[in-house]
Parts: structure tokens; sequence; C-alpha cells
């Protein structure tokens, strides 16, 4: 059972399956995740070498901490325009695409503000005081900056018509990332396998023909057990949710999926969504959009796009499917 989280490291290693070779197998460390690429059917390592070395381009393109990266120097130009290679170009792009579906929930202009809770950094601290948590005059001066409208693209060209905003793509560079290298990877013949970036994207079906099964965690489950399995084959599986980066004041949550109306962070009624659908890059953009709509609008949303399926988990633990879930997509529930 491979499993997606929201950020989860790489817990799993096939190994041996079930009519097949050995498999072979990868990890690095990027955009804070531990990346893992498995095959099967070859023996090629260098296809392996090759997919870290376009994740390590990719991060050099899209981090807004790499000082130098294409969003570093958006970031940094004052408002003037920054010519950024073809790759960032159309991952921004991609952003603005889901701000616009979103009404503004999804946000690649929200830098300054995710900087400003820092929940990534203080979710490791072991104190728990309320020095951890921003005034609402810093929340709302953060907010003034947080507006996808003010970043225009050009071609290569890209202009923040705001000089003190900051682009943040960790929302969907991991998807994108994990995509360009499936892509790679079928155009040298490499059809059987899993990308593995907390979120898991699949390359074709298993060895012996049958589908991968795919975990969802159960959150703020001790061990990182699965809830439910599903079932696919050549789709990818993301997921978010407020398990996995987080810290508490008071018995009181703050974790990463903050609201662009209000800079705090999303108090909903969910735990958790996850999306089942073709590229990567659209399960990240989805995952935190329905996340951000809440269960009724982000099914809706959900609902009206084709070859893409959900399952939210609501405060209850309760689990809720989107028509397709149980026929298009196989799953099981965990005990």
């Amino acid at each position: 059972l491979l499993l997606s989280g929201c950020d989860l490291p790489s817990r799993l290693n096939f190994g041996k399956t079930s009519g097949s070779g050995e498999s072979i197998s990868k990890s690095g460390f990027y955009f804070n995740t531990v990346i893992t690429v498995t095959l099967y059917g070859t023996k090629d390592e260098t296809l392996l070498d090759d997919c870290f070395s376009l994740a390590d381009t990719y991060e050099n393109y899209f981090s807004n901490t790499i000082a130098d990266s294409d969003v570093s120097k958006i970031n940094a130009a004052g408002g003037a325009p920054v010519t950024v290679h073809e790759e960032t170009a159309e991952l921004i792009k991609k952003g603005l695409y889901y701000g616009d579906l979103s009404n503004g929930k999804f946000d690649i202009t929200i830098g300054k503000l995710s900087d400003l809770w820092d929940i990534s950094t203080k979710a490791l601290l072991d104190q728990t005081d309320v020095s951890m948590i921003p005034s609402d005059d810093e929340i709302k001066k953060a907010l003034t900056t947080v507006d996808y409208q003010n970043v225009v693209v050009d071609g290569n060209t890209v202009t923040l018509k705001d000089p003190s905003a900051k682009i943040d793509l960790g929302g969907i560079a991991k998807g994108y990332i994990a995509d360009r290298m499936k892509d790679y990877l079928n155009q040298k013949g490499a059809a059987c396998g899993y990308i593995h970036l907390g979120n898991v994207l699949c390359l074709g079906a298993k060895p012996d023909g049958s589908s991968y099964n795919i975990g969802i965690q159960r959150p703020f489950d001790d061990e990182g057990a699965a809830m439910l399995a599903v079932s696919v084959t050549d789709q990818t599986v993301v997921s978010s949710g407020v398990y996995e980066r987080y810290f508490e004041v008071d018995g009181k949550r703050y974790h990463h999926i903050l609201d662009t109306a209000t800079g705090y962070p999303y108090d909903n009624g969910l735990l958790g969504v996850s999306i089942i659908t073709d590229e990567s890059v659209d399960g990240d953009g989805l995952s935190t959009t329905c996340f951000a709509l809440g269960l009724a609008d982000g099914m809706a949303l959900v609902e009206s796009l084709d070859n893409t399926e959900a399952v939210f988990i609501t405060e209850d633990y309760e689990l809720h499917f989107s028509s397709g879930m149980g026929t298009k997509i196989p799953y099981q529930v965990m005990e």
C-alpha cells in the first residue's frame, strides 16, 4: 500500500512485485519533501538520476528560498518585469488558473502571509506559547500583498504589479515536477512504477497489470495508518489536510492552509481532501482549492470537472465521496 498524505515523507519501498523482477528506486529531498521514484521492468538507474536532475533544475526555478531562482528574482524585482524560464511561466499561469477557479482562495501571492506564519518551522518546535501566533496587525499587513491578479505573465516575462508581494509556488510545484518526471520516463519507455512526493503519481499499472492501491492517511494517526485505499492506474492521488504541518496553542490547532480572506488557517470542518485525477499539478491545485471551498462547494467543483474524483474527510472522521468513487475509482475503507 502506497500512502498519500499532505507533504508526507516517503515511508514505502515495494521491493519485489509479483510477476516482476527487482524494482529500482531513488530518493531525494526537494521542496521540503522526500521524493522517491520507483520503477519496474528496468535496471537502468540513469533514468532515476535524470529524474532527480529534473527535480534539482525545477527547484532552482520555482523555489522562493533559493536566491537566484526565477521566483526569487521576480519577488526581488520591485515590480519590474523579469524574464524567466518557459517552465516557470507555465507553472505561474497554472497557479493563476487556480486563482480564477477558486475566486482567489488559491493564490500564488500568498508568500508574505506564509512566511509570517512559518508553520513548517513552528511545527517542529516544542514550544506552544502565544508568541507563535502572528498579531492581527501583522496578518492584515501581509494580507494587503495577497492578490494573484497582480501577477502578469506575457510570454516568458513575469511582472508583479505590487512590488511588495511575494510569489510562492509551493502549493503546485511538487505536482508539476512529478508530471514532468512522468513525461520523461514515458518518453524513455519506462511505463511502470510510481513517483512519491508525499502525494503519489502512478506510471501505468503494476507489472502484473493490476492497479496500484493508494492509501489515504487517517488524520493525526501516530503510525500514519491509512483510512481507506483507492485503486488507480496511470493517475495521481494528491492530499491536502490539517494533520501534517501544524502547531497548537491553548488547545487550538494552527495549520498551513491559510484563508486568503482572513489570513488565518481555515476552520471549516474539514480535516483533509484527496483528489484523484490525471495530472499531479491539477491534484495539487484542486486539493488545496477544494479544502478552501469547504465540503459543499468543493464537492460541487469536483463534480463539474472531467476525470476528477475526490474524498473529503470531515472533523467527525466521516468520509464523503464524489459520485465516481466506487465505480470509476474502486476503494476500500480500512478497519
